[in-house]
C-alpha cells in the first residue's frame, strides 16, 4: 500500500511539474502588447497595414479589410480572387455576427462534368477548381456595414503594394517551383514570371515586383466609389457601387473572359446572381466560455463538437501532451472528424445538415462515452445524431455502405496531410539554406516540400481595438500556382477540389452549380462573462480546427499566456477525409492511427503512443502558424500572440 501511494504521489507530482513547466515556459516571439488596438496577420507588411488605418483613426474592421487587401496583393497563399470567411464582435450589439464571403460553384460545374473527365474529384489546380470570387465582395460588405473609412482608404496600401514592393523569399520561390504549371496559363505567366527564358524566371527575394494589372482592377474600383459620391451617395452606396462594378461591370466582363478562355466555367450570370451573407454563427459554451464558430459550411462545428465531449473530462490533471490526452483528443477528433466528413455542407441547399443534433450536449457525452481509453479506434465512424433532433436518420443505409468505403484499418502513409506536408528529415539550418530553389513543381523531394509548405495553408487576420470592435477572418483561396483571369491580376480561386462527387462520401457536399463547397477555412471568436476573451485563428487545410482546439486548451486549461499557446507544439491527426490535394480516392481516405508528433516528443511518449496503435511521424513545427489576440479585462489591455511557425506576426499600440 505504500508502494502504491508513493507511486501515486510520484506520479500527482510529475504531472504538477509538467504542468508547472508549461505555463512558465519561454516563448521564441515576445507577446505583442497593446492598449488601444492589435493588428496580426500572416505577413509583417501587412500587418503594417492594418497599423497605418488604426493610426488614421479607423476601427478594427477598416484594420482589417486593409490587411485582407495586402494579404491577397502580397499572394500570402491566396489572392484577390480567393474566398473569405469573418467573425466579427459588433461592440454596439454586444454580438457576435458572421460573414460568409465563400465563391459557389459555376454554371456547368456538376457530377456528370467532372466525371466525364475522369475526375473523383474536382481539380486541385486550373481554371475548373475555381468557385466565384467571393473576397472582393466580402471586404465590400464588411466595411459598408461595419467599418467606418472609405474604400480608397483601406485600399491605399493594397494599391501601393500592387504598384510595387520588394517581394519575400517564399512567396518567390513558390513561384520559381511552380512555373512549369504556371507556364500553361498565359496572364499568370505574364505576371509571375519576370525573367523569362533565364535560369531563374521568377523573382528574386527582394526583388520590387510590380502588378500593373491588379493596380489597374483595384483603381477601377476606387473609380467607381469616387463617382458614386461625386453623385452625392452615402459611403455604403459609394462602396457598394465599387462592389457592383466588380460583380456585373468591366471588372467582371474581362474576369469571365479570361477564365473562359483558359477553360474555366464562370458566367457573367455567376459572378452577378452571387453576393455575401450575414449570418448567425454556431457557438457552444465550455465552462463559462461562449466559443463561436461559422456554419456547416465551413469545418468549424467540429471544434465546437469536440468542445462539448471535452467538457467533463479533466484534461488538465493528464498533463500537456501526455500520452492519456494526446490519445483523448485523438478520439475526440476522430469522432468531429468523421462527423464533419459526412454531415456537413452548404445549409442553403438541401438536405439540411443535422447541426442542432450534432451540437447537442447529449449527443456529446454519448459519443464520449464510446471512448476506448486504451486503443486507437481505427473505424471511428460518424455517428447519428439525429435522434437527438427527435428524427430518424435518413442516411443509415448509406452509412453503412460507406463504412465499407472507409476501412482504413490497414492504411499506411505519412501524418502529415498532402497539402500541409512538413519536413520529415532532420536537416539543419545551413542544409536547408543550400536546397535548390529552382525546382519544378510538384516538388522533387521533402526537403522542398517542408520549404515551401512551411510557409503555406492560407492566412488569418485578426483585429481589436479599444471601441471594442474585433474581427477574425481566415481567407483564401487563388494560392500559387495560381491561374490568373484575363487582365484582372486576379488569381482564381481552387476550392472546388472540397466538393465531392460521390454522396457516399458527404450527401451534403455533392457538387452542383451556386453552390458553396465545405471549407476547411474557420475563424473563432470567445466571450467570457459577456465580454471578448480570444480572437483566434490558424492556416492548414485540415489541421486548422486540430491546432485551434489545442490552442483554446492550451491557455482555458493549461493557463498558458496567448504567446506560449501559439508556440506550443501540438499534434496533428490524418484520420480524417481530405478536403485538399490529391485527385484520387485512395488519396483522400483516412489514414488510421496516423499522428503527427514534434520531432523532441520522448521514447516513452512515443512507445505508449506505438502500443495504443498509433503511426508516428514527427515534425519540427506542429502548431500553426496561430495568430491570436487576447483580451486582458484586468488591466485594460490587449496581448497578441503569433506563433514561430512562418512569418506571421502584429503590431499593437
Amino acid at each position: 500500500m505504500v508502494k502504491n501511494v508513493s507511486l501515486y504521489s510520484i506520479c500527482f507530482c510529475l504531472t504538477l511539474m509538467s504542468i508547472y513547466s508549461v505555463s512558465a515556459q519561454p516563448t521564441q516571439k515576445p507577446p505583442l502588447h497593446g492598449k488601444h488596438w492589435m493588428a496580426i496577420t500572416g505577413k509583417p507588411l501587412a500587418a503594417t497595414a492594418g497599423s497605418q488605418i488604426f493610426q488614421q483613426g479607423g476601427n478594427a474592421v477598416d484594420a482589417a479589410c486593409a490587411m485582407l487587401g495586402a494579404t491577397c496583393t502580397m499572394w500570402d497563399v491566396l489572392s484577390w480572387g480567393g474566398e473569405t470567411q469573418a467573425l466579427i464582435y459588433n461592440p454596439k450589439t454586444k454580438k457576435v455576427i458572421a460573414i460568409n464571403a465563400m465563391g459557389v460553384a459555376p454554371t456547368g460545374a456538376t457530377v456528370e462534368f467532372f466525371k466525364s473527365k475522369g475526375y473523383a474529384f474536382p481539380p486541385e489546380y486550373g481554371p475548373l477548381a475555381a468557385t466565384t470570387p467571393g473576397t472582393v465582395g466580402g471586404l465590400c460588405y464588411m466595411l459598408s456595414e461595419f467599418g467606418t473609412m472609405s474604400l480608397k482608404q483601406v485600399l491605399q496600401p493594397a494599391m501601393q503594394l500592387a504598384s510595387g514592393y520588394p517581394i519575400d523569399a517564399q512567396t518567390a520561390n513558390s513561384m520559381e517551383r511552380g512555373k512549369e504549371m504556371i507556364k500553361g496559363w498565359p496572364y499568370s505567366k505574364a505576371v509571375f514570371l519576370t525573367h523569362p527564358g533565364e535560369k531563374r524566371e521568377a523573382p528574386e527575394a527582394g526583388e520590387i515586383f510590380v502588378q500593373k494589372d491588379l493596380l489597374a482592377t483595384l483603381t477601377k474600383l476606387v473609380e467607381a466609389e469616387t463617382a458614386a459620391l461625386k453623385n452625392k451617395k452615402s459611403r455604403k452606396e459609394a462602396i457598394m457601387a465599387a462592389y457592383d462594378r466588380f460583380y456585373k461591370g468591366d471588372i467582371a466582363k474581362e474576369f469571365v473572359r479570361g477564365a473562359q478562355e483558359q477553360g474555366g466555367l464562370i458566367t457573367l450570370e455567376d459572378l452577378a446572381k452571387w453576393k455575401p451573407r450575414l449570418e448567425e454563427p454556431l457557438h457552444v459554451n465550455y465552462k463559462g466560455i461562449e466559443v463561436y464558430k461559422l456554419a456547416q459550411w465551413t469545418q468549424g462545428p467540429m471544434l465546437l463538437q469536440s468542445l462539448n465531449m471535452l467538457e467533463n473530462i479533466d484534461l488538465k490533471s493528464m498533463g500537456y501532451n501526455s500520452s492519456r490526452y494526446i490519445h483523448t483528443l485523438y478520439q475526440t477528433m476522430n469522432m468531429t472528424y468523421a462527423d464533419r466528413d459526412f454531415y456537413y455542407g452548404d445549409p442553403y441547399f438541401p438536405p439540411a445538415e443535422p447541426m442542432q443534433g450534432l451540437l447537442s450536449k447529449e449527443y456529446a457525452r454519448h459519443r464520449a462515452s464510446q471512448i476506448n481509453p486504451d486503443k486507437n479506434n481505427a473505424f471511428a465512424a460518424p455517428g447519428d445524431p439525429y435522434p437527438y433532433e427527435g428524427k430518424p436518420n435518413p442516411y443509415l443505409s448509406l452509412l453503412q455502405k460507406r463504412a465499407a468505403l472507409t476501412d482504413t484499418s490497414l492504411q499506411q502513409g505519412s501524418a502529415i496531410p498532402k497539402h500541409d506536408q512538413t519536413y520529415l528529415q532532420t536537416n539543419s539550418s545551413e542544409d536547408l539554406a543550400k536546397l535548390s530553389p529552382t525546382s519544378n513543381y510538384p516538388f522533387a523531394n521533402e526537403e522542398e516540400a517542408y520549404q515551401d509548405r512551411l510557409w503555406r495553408g492560407t492566412t488569418t487576420v485578426e483585429a481589436a481595438d479599444t471601441s471594442g470592435w474585433v474581427v477574425s477572418i481566415t481567407p483564401s483561396g487563388g494560392w500559387l500556382p495560381a491561374t490568373i483571369a484575363g487582365k484582372t491580376g486576379l488569381g482564381m480561386s481552387q476550392r472546388m477540389q472540397s466538393f465531392v462527387l460521390d454522396s457516399t462520401i458527404d450527401p451534403f457536399n455533392v457538387v452542383e452549380p451556386g453552390k458553396r463547397p465545405r471549407v476547411t477555412l474557420t475563424p473563432s471568436l470567445a466571450l467570457k462573462d459577456g465580454k471578448p476573451f480570444l480572437c483566434f485563428g490558424v492556416q492548414g487545410g485540415d489541421t486548422q480546427d486540430q491546432n485551434l482546439l489545442q490552442f483554446f486548451i492550451n491557455m482555458v486549461e493549461f493557463g498558458m499566456t496567448v504567446q506560449q499557446a501559439t508556440e506550443a507544439a501540438n499534434f496533428n491527426t490524418n484520420q480524417l477525409w481530405l478536403s485538399l490535394g490529391g485527385s484520387k480516392l485512395k488519396d483522400r481516405i483516412p489514414r488510421a492511427g496516423s499522428i503527427l508528433l514534434p520531432r523532441n516528443a520522448s521514447e516513452e511518449l512515443k512507445t505508449s503512443l506505438k502500443k495504443m496503435g498509433y503511426q508516428i511521424t514527427l515534425g519540427d513545427r506542429t502548431s500553426g502558424p496561430i495568430n491570436a489576440i487576447y483580451f486582458d479585462w484586468k488591466h485594460g489591455s490587449l496581448w497578441g500572440g503569433s506563433s514561430n511557425n512562418g512569418e506571421d506576426y502584429g503590431i499593437g499600440w
